[in-house]
């Protein structure tokens, strides 16, 4: 049987592409003397500004306590504040501040760059269609994902046992 060419299967092409990309946004992120910790988390709160810490770690698959660091530099650095949730207090609502601005732009900017090296040579019909494929398969994913963890739950209620 032959072997197959690892080079051309999904997986590994995903994971070499994603491993490529992540370390070209290391190099620009320390640039702006971000690490890509940083960057992701800038990143996240420019798109969900007002999320809580909590909610901001499970969407990095990071620990609360990882997360409560990261945020403790940015603070540091005087571009996230922390406020108080009015609905609960012991939680705390995540905001950037006036003085990032500059470096979520230039983050922008060093983004487009990476997405350009990664897309070079290929036309606009071909780049719209990889990344239409790519939301394909994460959907694809997320339903498997999710159908696993009801079937889970299922088993569990059926056992009465808790997972």
């Amino acid at each position: 049987m032959p072997h197959e060419d690892l080079n051309r299967t999904l997986g590994f092409l995903l994971h070499d592409a994603s491993r490529l990309m992540r370390k070209r946004v290391d190099k620009r992120a320390r640039t702006l003397g971000l690490t890509r910790a940083q960057w992701r988390v800038l990143a996240q709160l420019r798109r969900r500004e007002g999320i809580n810490q909590t909610a901001l770690a499970d969407i990095l698959e990071i620990e609360n306590i990882t997360m409560a660091r990261h945020i403790d530099r940015l603070e540091d650095a005087g571009w996230v504040e922390r406020r108080r949730d009015p609905g609960d207090r012991r939680a705390w609502r995540l905001y950037l501040t006036e003085p990032v601005q500059p470096i979520l732009d230039q983050m922008r900017a060093l983004s487009n760059e990476t997405r350009e090296e990664a897309l070079a040579g290929l036309s606009p019909a071909q780049s719209e269609a990889i990344i239409e494929a790519l939301i394909t398969i994460k959907d694809n994913l997320c339903r498997a994902q999710a159908s696993d963890s009801k079937a889970e739950d299922d088993d569990a209620a059926a056992t009465g046992t808790t997972g």
